[in-house]
């Protein structure tokens, strides 16, 4: 039977997109520049004595904080890849965390896990509607669906948890935990590992125990999200079909795609993908909804996106690095903050020596300057003011997106207008 002429190949040259700008990191590479930055990092724990910048507690309140973070970027890169900015990710999240909590504390948290993920969609198939149907700017109808969902859960929350048992205005009562798991016998071995305080083979044991230690089962979902995602979007036709319509959607359009079609699903999913984390935050990080609980972690969500170069693998190490960042408020912040600022003007250091190879002299004296002044600071201190601490996470987004602008290509009719039949 001869398949119908509205299909596309996979193989199909015109649908692929351009290739990114610079040159991709080979996954051995990658590993080595991590390792070289645990390196770098148990030096620095060494010689600073703060053991907790690499602990297993650490580790696993990290990983916990990522998981938010990395599922509204996943959010993002769905829509983005289909062509449509979704400033909307932190109102996604909101609803998600009042949905959530809404159907947990009455019919259990899978429940909850459910609607919430509807709630997010939800406002991921009205951004849909708004700039796909009526072509409305992407980032006014973002700002606007995050104003929305703020004032409704608001307006909300009192109707559905005032006169429950642990519910006010303001929060909902308890929801049940989705429950916890351990890895038994590794768990305890790479945390005594990781307290022997060795050179790197502690850190990595840190590192470790974090991911197989008091781990949520939601975790275990969002973290295969991830390669789901590359799998979905870079190996199958359907994939194909939707980066095209981000890359070059007149050209999907002549090809048979249904543009409109493509576009509304991914945005729904990117909704639902923010949903879920909001879900996280209000059954898992916190067993209630409390207004005001994402805060800003949908637009951090967007930043590791960038900084992954709207790539799943960057997307789950910007992710993983924001969140680690926002670990530091909780455990032991000023200490760790401290001697994270000699790993600081150590990397500035490096950076200066590698631009001096290129032969890019004045920002390398720049680089320089900013190293000394940051070694400076931490010379002349014994710990750093708690505001430091508090705003950590967001100074670090804003460093990691400066630094990695040059390297990125989002895709090209990324946030672009589009009318069905506007190529004929």
């Amino acid at each position: 039977m001869t398949a119908p002429t509205s299909a596309i190949d996979v193989n199909q040259p015109t649908l692929q997109p351009a290739a990114p700008t610079g040159r991709r990191l080979s996954w051995p590479v990658l590993l080595l520049i991590i390792a070289g930055g645990l390196a770098l990092t148990s030096i620095v724990r060494l010689i600073t004595g703060a053991d907790g910048i690499t602990n297993v507690s650490q580790m696993s309140t990290a990983l916990q904080l990522a998981v938010p973070i990395g599922l509204a970027g996943l959010g993002g890169l769905w829509a983005e890849r289909a062509g449509v900015v979704n400033i909307g990710l932190e109102g996604m999240m909101i609803l998600g965390t009042w949905f959530g909590a809404w159907a947990g504390f009455q019919w259990g948290p899978w429940t909850g896990v459910l609607v919430g993920i509807l709630g997010g969609a939800i406002g991921g198939l009205l951004h849909a509607f708004v700039t796909v149907t009526f072509n409305v700017n992407h980032i006014v109808s973002g700002v606007a669906i995050n104003i929305l969902a703020l004032g409704a859960t608001r307006y909300l929350a009192p109707l559905a948890f005032e006169g429950h048992t642990g519910g006010s205005a303001k929060q909902s009562p308890a929801v049940d935990s989705l429950g916890h798991f351990t890895v038994p016998g590794l768990s305890d071995a790479l945390r005594d590992l990781n307290n022997q305080g060795w050179f790197f083979v502690s850190d990595i044991a840190g590192l470790l125990g974090g991911l197989v230690t008091n781990v949520s089962w939601l975790t275990l979902i969002a973290v295969a999200l991830i390669p789901a995602t590359w799998w979905i979007l870079w190996r199958t036709a359907f994939g194909l079909r939707l980066r095209s319509c981000g890359e070059n959607p007149v050209a999907a359009e002549s090809l048979g795609v249904n543009v409109y079609k493509y576009k509304y699903i991914a945005v729904v999913v990117s909704g639902g993908l923010a949903g879920l984390g909001g879900v996280f935050l209000s059954i898992v990080a916190n067993p209630f909804y409390l207004e005001g609980q994402v805060s800003g972690r949908g637009f951090i969500g967007l930043a590791a996106m960038i900084f992954g170069n709207w790539m799943p693998g960057g997307l789950a190490l910007g992710a993983g690095l924001f969140g680690y960042t926002d670990s530091l408020n909780l455990r032991g912040g000023s200490a760790n903050v401290h001697a994270l600022l000699l790993l600081g003007a150590l990397l500035l250091v490096i950076g200066a020596i590698w631009l001096v190879v290129r032969r890019k002299y004045v920002p390398a004296v720049i680089t320089a300057v900013v190293a000394a002044l940051v070694f400076a600071w931490y010379a002349s201190t014994d710990e750093v003011p708690n505001q430091v601490v508090s705003a950590t996470p967001y100074v670090i987004t804003l460093i990691v997106l400066a630094l990695s602008a040059q390297r990125l290509r989002m895709p090209k009719a990324d946030g672009l207008p589009y009318r069905k039949g506007q190529g004929k």
